[in-house]
């Protein structure tokens, strides 16, 4: 469970009805590779179905078999093909879990009578993990698969070099003329990949001459496509290193097409030192004491020497105490990792900015790595130092974003935020709940506030009262809703910011209704419009 069911009755025959189905299995390896066609055919013929309980199969545990169990299947030392037909998805590492499987697979082979025998032990293998096995035993997959799962298998063979995907038929009638067309598309291309792990520091690039003289470089330069028997297709490669190993070591690497079994062998000899080191200065007044070589523009320390200009003896003290006085609190991390220790002194690296810059007895500093706001290291109100912003007058915070200047607090009484709250880096945070805007001055439901405002309302609305001539610019911070109702008033609830309902006369002694509340320093007005 969960993949079958584990009863007894279906454990013999776990299909339903009147079928007759052999036992569940992951893999049965009915007959090894053959010529005998008629043998092939008959055995073809013998197989029963089997059953289980969830859609997706256990293909990848076939595919790892059969690559890594080359005895027992009969691959010959020749172009290898495994054709795979299904319709149905599969399972992959760490779908194991499910049945309480977790062990990652080991990819060997674990036929015992042609029955693989680890699945209930080992999880089902990784794509990275078939890829590696199919490559390294030179076998090129072709998936016959149904229409219904054509997407999921093109994905799939995207991540498996040399592999090909063909539509199969409901009853697998066209199964020949699949298995030759994935054959001549995949005989059709040629890929080139370097055997096993490249030396540490080496790498290659590729250039492809291919057909019509059509030049590849970078990931085109490893391939050619559409080549047909009798064709001739040209690779250059070119070999780097970063890295020199020891003096008269050699390394080895292999080259090969994917899917076959040539390869090439590429014998390296390392050239290690540089043209200018044949013309030295030996025992150079530019080394301490003459005791170095100075070449391509560095010195080269004669034995028992170290150092940058070869200022420090070998017997004064050992590497490792020089190294430990590079070391912040005994810890492990040489000079901080951002410098070199030289005759136990911390020499810091350069940036690539020379306006940032290591700094330290242990190059643990720098004033680059410093918290920032506003994209600006220390809000741009501040210096970087050791990792800590160091903040001009008048601004505070980690990253120097806060201003504690509270000229920007006072209200129009001289008082820092109307009394009413407090200056928090620039800012007026209002303790009390009645109170809001940018000084704590506006107090839309105090009383007051509708006779305060009821000119503006008047002239906007009715274009009358006492502000008529000078509404458009005493009233420009008013933003007017006309309703037609009073029923359509806001109420005090309706919101969650403070809201005053007003009741003016005007002039005529006639009686008009309107909302009020502060919302971004504009004066919100909801007005019945008939008076």
């Amino acid at each position: 469970m969960p993949y079958i069911s584990t009863t007894p009755a279906r454990l013999l025959n776990p299909c339903t009805g009147n079928q007759n189905c052999t036992s569940p299995f992951s893999y049965k390896n009915v007959l090894a590779l053959t010529n005998k066609g008629d043998e092939f055919n008959h055995l073809v013929g013998q197989q029963q179905i089997s059953g289980n309980l969830d859609s997706p199969e256990g293909g990848f545990d076939a595919i790892m078999q059969v690559a890594v169990c080359k005895e027992q299947i009969g691959w010959r030392n020749v172009t290898r093909l495994l054709v795979f037909s299904t319709d149905a998805g599969f399972h992959f590492a760490g779908d194991g879990k499910l049945g309480g499987i977790v062990l990652p697979n080991d990819g060997r082979c674990h036929l015992e009578n042609n029955m693989y025998t680890m699945s209930h032990y080992y999880d089902y293998p990784s794509i990275a993990h078939l890829v590696q096995k199919l490559s390294e035993h030179n076998i090129q997959t072709i998936f016959a698969v149904t229409e219904e799962f054509q997407s999921v298998y093109q994905e799939l063979k995207n991540l498996i070099p040399k592999s090909a995907v063909g539509t199969l038929s409901a009853n697998s009638s066209n199964v020949i003329k699949l298995i030759i067309d994935a054959y001549n598309s995949l005989s059709s291309e040629v890929i080139l990949e370097p055997v096993g792990k490249l030396p540490e520091g080496v790498s290659l690039s590729y250039k492809s001459i291919c057909k019509n003289n059509v030049v590849g470089t970078g990931e085109d330069g490893r391939k050619c496509s559409n080549i047909s028997i009798g064709d001739e297709v040209h690779f250059q490669i070119s070999v780097e290193s970063q890295k020199c190993p020891s003096p008269g070591k050699q390394e080895v690497i292999m080259i090969k097409p994917q899917g076959f079994t040539e390869k090439v062998e590429v014998i390296l000899d390392f050239i290690c030192d540089c043209e200018c080191a044949a013309k030295g200065e030996p025992n150079s007044k530019k080394c301490f004491e003459s005791s170095g070589t100075f070449e391509c523009g560095a010195c080269k320390c004669n034995e028992g020497r170290i150092g940058q200009i070869c200022e420090c003896s070998k017997d004064e003290v050992r590497t490792d105490d020089l190294d430990a006085n590079c070391r912040k609190d005994n810890g492990t991390d040489i000079c901080s990792n951002n410098g070199d220790c030289v005759c136990g002194t911390c020499e810091c690296k350069k940036r690539d900015n020379p306006a940032e810059v290591y700094s330290g007895q242990y190059c643990e500093c720098d004033n680059f790595n410093c918290d920032r706001f506003n994209n600006k290291l220390c809000g741009g109100h501040g210096r970087c130092e050791c990792r800590k912003c160091i903040c001009d007058a008048n601004y505070t915070g980690s990253a120097c974003d806060c201003s504690i200047d509270t000229s920007t607090c006072l209200a129009r009484n001289g008082q820092i935020c109307n009394g009413r709250g407090e200056c928090e880096c620039g800012t007026c945070k209002c303790t009390d709940s009645k109170f809001q805007g940018p000084t704590c001055e506006v107090c839309p439901t105090c009383p007051g506030v509708c006779p305060e405002h009821k000119d503006c309302v008047q002239c906007l609305t009715f274009q009358t009262g006492e502000k008529k001539d000078t509404c458009k610019e005493d009233c420009k911070n008013f933003r007017l809703v006309r309703v037609q109702k009073t029923e359509e008033l806001p109420q005090p609830t309706d919101q969650p910011f403070p809201r005053a309902i007003c009741k003016e006369r005007d002039e005529n002694d006639c009686w008009f209704y309107f909302t009020l509340a502060v919302r971004n320093d504009t004066n919100e007005v909801h007005v019945f419009e008939k008076p």
